[in-house]
């Protein structure tokens, strides 16, 4: 009988997350934003917590808007440390800001953020075979390639860790295991 990935077992938020959202490709700049945002909150916490306080970051961080959040002020810093609806880590929240403003750079280079992410998968996502979750690697010469780039353009929280779960998670990488009722799904 298939089953789920592991991880998602956790919780009705980590399945429905895990079914509906991890690993379909996503395109849209602000989601992909969203999505390396949060991937930087979890550093060093559960994704469980984070997909719990992810409607205080989508409130706190004007829906992942590049352009809006790339205005925001240290007044704002200051604000969202004292907001329980996020995590209140002065490094996390600044990053965020940070990496908004990186965007628009990448936007203008790029034509769009979405272009730059998958112009490292050819513009198709890659499909991989694992059958256990132990199989999974935590990072990837390609999740450490990105990474090298997003930290040289001036992004912060984006080690090569926290790269290949942005990355499982837009798409750019089909990690769900053979046996997955999602990968199964799909065939």
């Amino acid at each position: 009988m298939a089953e789920r990935c592991s991880w998602a077992e956790v919780s009705d938020l980590d399945r429905d997350y895990h079914d509906n959202e991890w690993g379909v490709p996503e395109y849209d700049d602000n989601r992909l934003f969203e999505c390396i945002s949060l991937e930087g909150a979890q550093a060093g916490l559960s994704w469980s917590t984070i997909l719990k306080k992810r409607e205080g970051y989508r409130a706190a961080f004007h829906y992942f808007d590049i352009q809006v959040v790339s205005k925001m002020t240290e007044a704002d810093v200051e604000r969202l440390v004292l907001n329980p609806e996020i995590v209140r880590h002065r490094g996390k929240i600044e990053s965020v800001i940070n990496n908004a403003k990186q965007l628009l750079d990448i936007q203008k280079e790029f034509g769009s953020v979405s272009d730059y992410f998958w112009a490292y998968v050819d513009h198709k996502p890659q499909v991989n075979q694992w059958k256990e979750m132990s199989d999974l690697p935590a990072s990837t010469d390609l999740s450490k390639q990105i990474s090298k780039d997003l930290k040289k353009r001036g992004f912060k929280f984006v080690g090569p860790t926290t790269v290949y779960a942005f990355m499982q998670a837009v798409g750019l990488v089909d990690d769900h295991l053979v046996d997955c009722v999602c990968r199964i799904r799909k065939s």
